[in-house]
């Protein structure tokens, strides 16, 4: 629904690899449209840890030395990543501890 070709009969290959996905893996009975709970398994799957995978995010973008580790400086020089994320409650969390 958000591509319109627009006399073009070439599509973009975004909007292939959208066709292939929606066909292999989010029209989970191939009635060619998302009910509630495809579309629930698309926005939320159970197999994805969210926490985890916004703490990788955090630690990936901020690890400046890139030793998995978190420094005091490194948090406070990506401030307003930490400030934004779900994973500190956008930012709560910052305020609560001191050692932040």
């Amino acid at each position: 629904d958000m591509y319109s070709q627009d006399g073009d009969a070439d599509e973009p290959e975004w909007v292939k690899t959208e066709r292939e996905q929606f066909v292999e893996f989010r029209d989970k009975n191939r009635d060619g449209k998302m009910d509630k709970e495809e579309t629930k398994d698309w926005i939320l799957p159970s197999d994805y840890d969210h926490a985890e995978a916004e703490a990788r995010h955090l630690v990936y973008e901020s690890d400046q030395n890139k030793d998995g580790k978190l420094s005091k400086e490194e948090i406070v020089e990506k401030y307003d990543l930490f400030v934004g994320s779900q994973a500190t409650d956008f930012g709560e969390a910052l305020v609560r501890h001191d050692e932040f």
